[in-house]
């Protein structure tokens, strides 16, 4: 029953995931568009921009979503088909209750507490505890190397003026 179950489960994630993350690349989009005079209304987001962000992340996914989800279904926890349900339906819940309320969360964040509690739920020792710290030093290391980068090009850019 919840191998059928998962489905759902997971139809319903994505479509968190899509409406969560698309919203943030919209708007960052829009921002810029609006920014450079494309636009005329701020928050303004053409139909191109909402096809081109979910063509992006369908083809995201498809070309290397399956990794993550090998390390996330398989290398922290194994999963049973309950707990791929539950762990699911959890990230789904909170991805629309985020979405709702207006507040951007990483949906990657969002999946990995939830695979790491189920797994945790059954029994500590079965959470590969070392999988689940090199995604947080992951996570850690990301936001001062995108903010290190983003300086390095306004640097460059400011001097190529």
């Amino acid at each position: 029953m919840f191998r059928k179950l998962q489905f759902v489960s997971a139809a319903l994630y994505s479509l968190g995931h899509g409406g969560n993350d698309a919203q943030k690349t919209m708007g960052i989009i829009a921002a810029l568009l609006y920014a450079h005079g494309a636009t005329e209304k701020a928050g303004e987001i053409p139909f191109w921009v909402v096809l081109a962000c979910q063509t992006a992340m369908g083809l995201g996914t498809l070309f290397g979503g399956w990794r993550i989800v090998h390390t996330m279904g398989s290398k922290i926890t194994r999963l049973t088909p309950m707990q791929g349900f539950c762990a699911e339906t959890g990230g789904a819940i909170t991805l629309f209750l985020a979405t709702h309320v207006g507040v951007p969360v990483s949906t990657t964040h969002t999946i990995t507490g939830a695979i790491v509690g189920v797994g945790a739920s059954r029994r500590v020792s079965a959470v590969r505890w070392g999988v689940a710290k090199d995604i947080v030093t992951a996570w850690i290391v990301t936001l001062p190397a995108a903010a290190l980068t983003a300086a390095l090009f306004y640097y460059l850019g400011f001097w190529m003026k």
